[in-house]
Formats: C-alpha cells, structure tokens, sequence
C-alpha cells in the first residue's frame, strides 16, 4: 500500500475523532441499558476497594467498571477498522481481477505490419 503524510494526518485526526464518539456511545447509550440489566449499576462506580481512605489518604481501588467500559470501546473501533479493511481488500480484488485493455502498438510495430501486409500484396 502507499500513502503519505497527509492521509495518515487525516487518518489519525479521523480515529481521535471516532474514539471519542465511540466512548461516549458506550458511556452514555450502551451501559445504562446493561446496568440497569444487572439491577441498577452504573459501570463507573464499579471497583474494588484493595485499601480504605485513611485521613487525607484517597482510597485504592481498582475500577474494572471503567476498564469494562474501555474494553467494549475496543471492541467496537476493532469491528469497524475490520469492516473498512475487509471492504478495502475487496474492491482491491476487484480492481486487480478487471482485465487491463491491451496496450497500444508501437510505431516501430505499426511500421512493421504495414511492411508486411505490403510484402504480401506484392506477392
């Protein structure tokens, strides 16, 4: 494949983009529905708490709320980047199936075919 700066620029500033819509499908469009499947979670608040807060000591804890959220936001922008490769390699194929036209003669051969059909009508 060839490219060059410029479509990976673009490509770049297209997939920050869509990681951004596909984050907040999955926050705010996605997981409520689930949470309220499993009785009324919300994926953010999920953790588990490895030590108490302790004074000014925060709270250590894992949130695997958010990295489940995380791992369906990967899953969807892995789908989608399968889906354009798939379709890409198939109008690729498709293009590489199309038989090319027959390149044009040359002059030297044009040349030559007259000088034989001439030959042959001396004949």
């Amino acid at each position: 494949m060839k490219g060059n700066i410029l479509d990976l620029a673009v490509a770049v500033i297209i997939g920050g983009a869509f990681k951004a819509i596909v984050s907040s499908f999955v926050k705010d469009i996605i997981m409520p529905p689930i949470g309220i499947l499993l009785g009324g979670v919300d994926f953010k608040d999920l953790a588990f708490v490895i030590q108490e807060a302790e004074g000014d000591v925060a709270a250590v804890m894992l949130n695997y709320g958010v990295f489940v959220q995380t791992i369906i936001d990967f899953l969807i922008i892995a789908f989608v980047i399968f889906m354009v490769i798939k379709g890409y390699n198939k109008m690729q194929k498709k293009k590489e199936e199309a038989p090319a036209a027959p390149p044009a003669p040359s002059i030297e051969e044009v040349l030559l075919c007259e000088i034989r059909d001439l030959l042959k009508e001396q004949k």
